[in-house]
């Protein structure tokens, strides 16, 4: 609890309004389903569980502020959380399937997604590791294999679910780290055509994505609207409707039974048909500001661990909200992963808050550091100042 700077309110604003935002918007895309579901008894379902998280997420930020990051800069911490990530995302695989795919431990009412663990786990790793191997970064044997095999691991676990986007948001948040470690591009494009290569594996030996990308040349085609690409077309007509201004929040149509599960990874086009161009570029902007906050937190952290964290951290966030943007607007094939801060779901919201209170002990223990040296350089010159009297008084 040693971090003794000021808290980076922006960096907080930013982040706490784009949750409460979520929150709203999870209302108006989910009032419809949950009256549907409550036999017209509520249409505040979602909204509650929404705004708990959101509440719980923010409380989680604030802890984490005051908590010392460099605590984690342990090996028993850093191998521990990749353990509790890689038993996680294996103890999933014995949960029935939701929608194909076993991505949540459910108990309860309540469910839980461990992949969502890996996003912080990876990077914590990444940051320990390549700061230990500060002086080899370029060693093949010592850093580099010992890197790519726990993300082998972690992203098979998770690609096993199947959830090919987050394992894409991991090798995304490993390549920017191992180059912000201070590897050139000569040695990042092995790995990089290495990830190419099982990408595109990925995709021939998954007959369902090979449909996905078919349809991303057309979504809304006669076939294609009927069936893979139904989601995208729906989504495309949401915002298309939603022209400038917006047709005005919860009076959107495309979230009434058109568009499916228009509160969680596709919420982003209920924001571009209620509130228009002017709601989506604001969310836009606002994930433009997070990233120069979060780079410049980044930058000035005090050590060359909070340093490469805040980039893993800042990369794996906005990489991620890109993405499912980019699915939405149909710039990129169809792959299911939430809109951070924004989308429906408790996971997501707690340990994306989570890894922004690490960014904001981050910022904390750069803003204390200036004020440190300062404090000990007024100290040295108050002592030399005391000297010089008894330096003349012995001259005379």
């Amino acid at each position: 609890m040693a971090n003794g700077g000021r808290t980076d309110w922006f960096l907080f604003t930013i982040a706490a309004g784009l949750a409460v935002f979520g929150a709203v918007m999870v209302y108006s895309a989910s009032a419809m389903m949950s009256l549907q579901e409550t036999q017209d008894q509520s249409d505040l379902t979602y909204f509650y569980k929404q705004f708990a998280f959101t509440l719980a997420g923010i409380a989680v930020m604030v802890v984490v502020s005051r908590f010392d990051y460099r605590r984690l800069n342990n090996p028993y911490i850093v191998y521990g959380l990749l353990a509790v990530t890689a038993l996680l995302l294996i103890v999933v695989l014995g949960f029935p399937a939701i929608n194909g795919a076993r991505r949540w431990i459910r108990f309860g009412g309540f469910s839980f997604q461990p992949s969502e663990i890996a996003k912080v786990a990876l990077p914590v790793f990444l940051a320990y590791f390549l700061t230990k191997r500060e002086n080899d970064v370029a060693s093949l044997r010592r850093t580099v294999l010992p890197c790519l095999l726990v993300l082998a691991v972690v992203g098979a676990l998770v690609l096993r679910g199947p959830d090919l986007g987050t394992t894409i948001v991991l090798c995304a948040v490993f390549s920017v780290m191992y180059f912000s470690g201070g590897a050139r591009l000569k040695h990042l494009a092995p790995v990089a055509s290495g990830l190419l290569l099982l990408g595109v594996g990925a995709l021939v030996f998954a007959p369902w994505r090979l449909r996905r990308l078919a349809a991303f040349i057309d979504p809304c085609d006669a076939d294609n609207a009927a069936d893979t690409g139904y989601q995208v077309c729906q989504s495309l007509y949401a915002i298309g409707s939603g022209g400038v201004l917006g047709e005005g929040f919860a009076k959107g149509q495309q979230k009434l039974f058109y568009l499916p599960y228009p509160y969680s990874d596709f919420i982003f086009s209920v924001v571009g048909e209620e509130l228009g161009l002017i709601g989506t570029l604001a969310v836009v902007i606002a994930f433009g500001l997070f990233l120069w906050r979060g780079a410049r937190v980044a930058m000035n952290a005090p050590d060359r661990f909070g340093n490469l964290l805040g980039i893993g951290l800042v990369t794996g966030i906005v990489v991620q909200a890109l993405f499912n943007i980019s699915v939405v607007i149909s710039i990129l094939p169809a792959k299911g992963i939430p809109l951070p801060f924004i989308s429906y779901g408790g996971s997501s919201v707690l340990v994306t808050m989570f890894a922004v209170g690490l960014l904001l002990s981050i910022s904390r223990a750069g803003a204390a550091e200036p004020a440190r040296n300062e404090k000990t350089s007024n100290v040295h010159r108050r002592k030399a100042r005391k000297k010089e009297p008894r330096a003349m008084s012995a001259r005379a």
